[in-house]
C-alpha cells in the first residue's frame, strides 16, 4: 500500500526530529564549558550523579572577598564522583562528617535521570541553609537523587559562609560591592546553570530557585535582586525569606561596614591586604559562631549592599520591585524549637510583659498579651516560645507570601508544615527537609535517630510530588494529591501534616500584629538595641 504523499512527508519530519532529538544520549562523560566530566555509572533508578563541579575559580589567595569568577578550564577528564570541598563553617559546634572544609569550596551537583541531552526537564537548584554561616551540599539530607529519579534535574551547591562570604569594608568597595560574596556565588552558580545545563537534560529556561531556613532567605532576597532577573522562574522557600528578625531588618550598608572595620582592628592587622594574607583557617576561627548568638547581629551574614541587595528586600516586595514568578512557601508548627534564645527574654513571666512593652510599646502590650498571653510564668514560656518561632520565621514567611500574592505576577502557595510521626515526633525547623528531597535521613535537630516508616515515605512520596508539579508548570497539583488551592484573601493555607488539607492561616493574627509594625514593608530599625 502507497502512503500519500503528505503522510510521507509527516513520517519524514518526524524521522528527522526523533533523530535529532536523539543524536545526544547523555552518558557518564559530559562537557560542560570548562571541560569534560566524568560521573560514576547509573544507579538502578537511572540516575546519573555528577559532583563536585567547579562553577567558579577557587576564591583564594588575591580572590578571597573578592566576586567569584569563572571557573578555569581544565584539560583533562575531570573526575565528578566525588563532593568537592564544604567552605569553611563559621559555627564552633559543626562535627557533621564530610569532605575537608576549605577556602577552595566554589562546587556545585548535577543529577540527572535524562536519556538524552534534549529532553529539557525542569531544573531545582536547592540553596543549603545554616544561617549563612555553616552547612555545605555535602550533607547527606541534600542528596538530589531522590527527586532527580522523579523526573527533574537536581542541582545542590556550596557557597561562601560566615566572614568569608560576608565581610563588608570600604578597603572591599573599591575593588568591588563588597558584604555578600556568598550571595554572588549563589548568582554565579545560578549562571552556570542557565549556560551548561541543557547538556545533563535540563531546562535553563525552567529553573525553580528553592531553600530551607538561610537557603529560603536567599531565596527571596534574590527575588528582590536586580542581579537576579532571568536566572530563575519559580521559587520555593522553607521557613524564611528576607532575614528580618526581633532586632529589626538586615544590616545596613553602614551597619555592615563598621563591623568589618571593627573586626580587622579586632583581628590586629593594619589593613584588608594584611587579612588577605592571614591562613583561611586563621581568619575564620577569628569570626566564631553558636546557636547561642543571633546571627543576624552578632556574626557575618547578609547586608544591604547595595548591589546584590538594593535596599531592604521586604521594602522592595512592598513596593512590587521584586520578581514576578509563582511562589510556594511556608513554615513549621515548631519553628522556635532552635531558636528559643532570639526571641523576649522570658525567666518569669513579668520579665517577658517588660520586654514586650520594650519592644512594641506600652500602648500595644495589652493586644500583644492578648496574642501570648503571660499570666504566669508557664504561660509566658509558651507564650515565648511561640513569639520565637514566630518573629525568626513564621511571620516574615507569610508576609513573603501576602506580598507576592499582592504584586506578583504568579500564583502563590502557602503551607504549614505540621507532620509529626516516631521518625518526626517535633515538627520543628529542619524537620520538613527530608521529607521534601526524600532522603529521610535521622532527624538529629530533634535528637531522633529512629528510622522512617512506611507512613513517612509515603508522606514524603506527596511533598516530593507537590514540589516537582510546582517545578514543572508553576502548581503543585496533580492527579491522586489533595487539593492544594492557592492563596487569596482569605488567608487560606495547605496543612501539611497527618492530614493534608487547606485550612485558615491558624497563626494570622499573631502575624497581623507584628506585620503592623512594619513601614512600607520593613520592620523598626530601633528594635536594633533591644537586648
Amino acid at each position: 500500500m502507497t502512503m500519500p504523499r503528505s503522510s510521507r512527508l509527516a513520517g519524514l519530519m518526524l524521522a528527522i526530529i526523533g533523530t535529532s532529538a536523539g543524536a545526544s544520549p547523555l552518558g557518564t562523560q559530559v562537557s560542560v564549558a570548562a571541560g569534560k566530566l566524568q560521573a560514576a555509572p547509573r544507579g538502578t533508578d537511572g540516575v546519573l550523579a555528577f559532583k563536585g563541579i567547579p562553577y567558579a575559580d577557587p576564591p583564594v589567595g588575591p580572590l578571597r572577598w573578592r566576586a567569584p569568577q569563572p571557573a578555569r578550564r581544565w584539560t583533562e577528564v575531570r573526575d565528578a564522583t566525588r563532593f568537592g570541598n564544604r567552605c569553611l563553617s563559621a559555627w564552633t559546634g559543626d562535627r557533621e562528617p564530610g569532605p575537608p572544609r576549605s577556602e577552595d569550596c566554589l562546587t556545585l551537583n548535577v543529577w540527572s535521570a535524562a536519556a538524552d541531552t534534549s529532553e529539557r526537564r525542569p531544573v531545582m537548584v536547592w540553596l543549603h541553609g545554616g544561617g549563612f554561616l555553616f552547612g555545605s551540599s555535602a550533607s547527606a539530607q541534600f542528596n538530589g537523587q531522590p527527586l532527580a529519579a522523579k523526573g527533574v534535574i537536581m542541582v545542590t551547591l556550596n557557597y561562601r559562609v560566615g566572614v568569608l562570604g560576608f565581610l563588608a569594608h570600604p578597603d572591599l568597595d573599591r575593588e568591588g560591592p563588597s558584604g555578600n560574596y556568598g550571595l554572588q556565588d549563589q548568582l554565579a552558580a545560578l549562571r552556570w546553570v542557565k549556560a551548561n545545563i541543557a547538556r545533563f537534560g535540563g531546562d535553563p529556561g525552567n529553573v525553580t530557585l528553592f531553600g530551607e531556613s538561610a537557603g529560603a532567605h536567599a531565596v527571596g532576597m534574590l527575588m528582590a535582586s536586580p542581579q537576579a532577573r532571568g536566572l530563575f522562574h519559580k521559587a520555593i522557600g522553607q521557613s524564611g525569606a528576607f532575614w528580618d528578625g526581633k532586632n529589626g531588618p538586615l544590616e545596613s550598608f553602614d551597619e555592615a561596614r563598621a563591623r568589618g572595620v571593627a573586626f580587622v582592628k579586632r583581628v590586629g592587622v593594619p589593613s584588608v591586604k594584611a587579612l588577605r594574607a592571614l591562613p583561611a583557617q586563621d581568619v575564620n576561627a577569628a569570626a566564631p559562631w553558636d546557636f547561642t548568638m543571633n546571627p543576624m547581629v552578632t556574626a557575618f551574614s547578609p547586608s544591604v549592599d547595595r548591589y546584590i541587595i538594593p535596599e531592604v528586600p521586604a521594602g522592595r516586595f512592598a513596593r512590587g520591585l521584586q520578581m514576578k514568578i509563582p511562589l510556594i512557601a511556608g513554615w513549621n508548627e515548631v519553628e522556635e524549637y532552635p531558636f528559643d534564645k532570639l526571641g523576649l527574654p522570658h525567666r518569669t513571666a513579668q520579665e517577658f510583659r517588660d520586654a514586650a512593652a520594650t519592644m512594641f510599646g506600652k500602648d500595644r502590650l495589652a493586644e500583644f498579651l492578648n496574642l501570648y498571653p503571660a499570666a504566669d510564668d508557664a504561660q509566658a514560656n509558651a507564650s515565648a516560645a511561640a513569639f520565637a518561632g514566630d518573629i525568626v520565621i513564621g511571620e516574615q514567611t507569610w508576609h513573603w507570601l501576602e506580598r507576592q500574592r499582592r504584586s506578583g505576577g504568579g500564583a502563590v502557595y502557602g503551607y504549614k508544615f505540621t507532620y509529626t510521626s516516631p521518625y518526626t515526633p517535633i515538627a520543628s525547623h529542619i524537620t520538613d527537609v527530608p521529607f521534601v528531597l526524600g532522603t529521610l535521613t535521622p532527624q538529629f535537630i530533634i535528637n531522633s535517630r529512629t528510622p522512617p516508616a512506611a507512613e513517612d515515605r509515603a508522606f514524603s512520596d506527596t511533598l516530593m510530588s507537590y514540589w516537582i508539579n510546582f517545578a514543572k508548570r508553576g502548581d503543585p497539583n496533580g492527579p491522586g494529591l489533595p487539593y492544594w488551592p492557592a492563596l487569596t484573601d482569605t488567608g487560606v493555607v495547605q496543612i501539611l501534616g497527618k492530614t493534608i488539607e487547606p485550612q485558615r492561616n491558624p497563626q494570622r493574627a499573631r502575624f497581623e500584629f507584628i506585620a503592623s509594625f512594619r513601614k512600607n514593608g520593613v520592620l523598626p530599625e530601633r528594635w536594633r538595641a533591644i537586648p
